[in-house]
């Protein structure tokens, strides 16, 4: 994805709702300028549906400059949630973090966000470390099997 993808992120926005845009972004308007800067920090994707329309997103990269640990963010249209398209971008997400050389993969959520708590619990081995409202969710991928059409760029 690139700055050029735009109009996707605002039409996968326009499907979410306020909460939805809170949960994700702490906000509930994003703009281009939101996006750029995630992009010079992360990798992104837009998971497009069958008539190509934008049906999530997901990122990851090293935000946190901690060597080996990729961050993930990730985001699904609320009509499309709980049909298995945000776990299989997390699992993507990270398996490709792993092929780079990436040993965790971290995610900050909201505690009562318990979709998003129980999917990264299915990636692997997790920690949770609470602060306040928040929870911040490791997952060792040592234990990620190989996806074999992912090789490191």
């Amino acid at each position: 994805m690139t700055e050029a993808d735009w109009g996707l992120v605002a039409a996968l926005h326009a499907q979410c709702s306020e909460q939805n845009l809170l949960r994700r972004w702490g906000r509930i308007r994003i703009t281009p300028h939101d996006l750029s800067r995630l992009l010079t920090h992360a990798d992104c994707w837009i998971g497009l549906g069958a008539d190509k329309r934008p049906l999530a997103l997901v990122c990851a990269g090293p935000v946190t400059r901690e060597p080996g640990v990729v961050d993930l963010g990730l985001q699904v249209v609320d009509h499309r949630q709980r049909q298995g398209i945000g776990t299989a971008l997390a699992r993507q997400a990270a398996c490709l973090a792993r092929a780079r050389g990436a040993h965790t993969l971290s995610a900050i959520t909201q505690a009562s966000n318990a979709p998003m708590l129980r999917l990264l619990d299915r990636l692997g081995p997790t920690s949770h470390t609470r602060d306040g409202p928040y929870v911040e969710v490791r997952v060792a991928l040592d234990a990620l099997a190989p996806d074999p059409e992912i090789t490191p760029s």
